[in-house]
């Protein structure tokens, strides 16, 4: 596992897109995992500015995003295919036939996860996964307890993520009990992992993570497993870490 530190998130966020712009631009039609949430957004700014300026291109290139909460349609400002839109998809020439995310709305939702699994495999697997971590540890939305060998589910969603996740709703009864996530097995398998974390609130799950024991009651500890994995950090999510 590798750590890579920086003195802001600013900093972090522009290192982390370069480091996606140069995955894309050695293979155009590369397939990445994505994530949501507060801390991807700067990342994401930086890869629409590359874009704008001509230096990358996303014509070609195919998402599958980790999670989507159940009960969301996907024009709800809260659902992660209007996050995606927003920050991302809306914003460069990708097509929107190549991004895929899970369908929370779906009547089955088991038979739902299985075809997203096998969509993923259709596409050749994903070659570059990129994660955040929950304070508690949990990267997409597999909550301590997630199994290592877990795949694309329903999830149930704990006290603490609902209360971490009330800050993007005007209430915390509005958030979703239950989410569609890819799993820990689902994650593993991508070729390369790049998680990302800012501030002193992610530093002890950043510490469990890279320099705690391999358990599922921190699921990120499994990453520890990954032969290419790469956490960028700020100064403050790096500073519970010993080395």
């Amino acid at each position: 596992m590798e750590l890579r530190v920086f003195d802001t998130r600013e900093q972090m966020s522009a290192a982390a897109a370069e480091f996606f712009a140069e995955r894309i631009k050695s293979k155009p039609n590369i397939v990445l995992g994505l994530a949501t949430g507060g801390t991807p957004v700067r990342m994401y700014a930086e890869l629409v500015r590359m874009h704008r300026e001509g230096k990358l291109d996303f014509s070609r290139v195919v998402t599958f995003n980790l999670d989507e909460y159940v009960g969301l349609s996907p024009d709800h400002d809260q659902s992660y295919r209007y996050f995606m839109d927003a920050n991302l998809f809306n914003k460069v020439n990708i097509r929107k036939k190549n991004t895929h995310l899970p369908d929370g709305m779906a009547t089955d939702l088991d038979a739902m996860c299985a075809a997203y699994e096998k969509a993923i495999k259709r596409a050749g697997g994903i070659d570059l996964q990129l994660l955040g971590i929950g304070g508690n540890g949990h990267i997409g939305f597999n909550e301590p307890g997630s199994p290592s060998d877990s795949r694309t589910r329903v999830v149930d969603l704990t006290p603490e993520t609902i209360r971490d996740n009330s800050r993007f709703f005007t209430d915390e009864s509005e958030v979703p009990r239950k989410a569609v996530s890819m799993g820990i097995a689902t994650v593993l398998e991508a070729r390369e992992i790049v998680l990302i974390a800012d501030g002193d609130h992610k530093a002890l799950a950043v510490a469990r993570s890279v320099e705690g024991k391999i358990t599922p009651d921190v699921p990120a500890s499994f990453l520890q497993e990954h032969k290419k994995c790469i956490f960028f950090l700020d100064r403050s999510a790096a500073s519970r870490l010993s080395r």
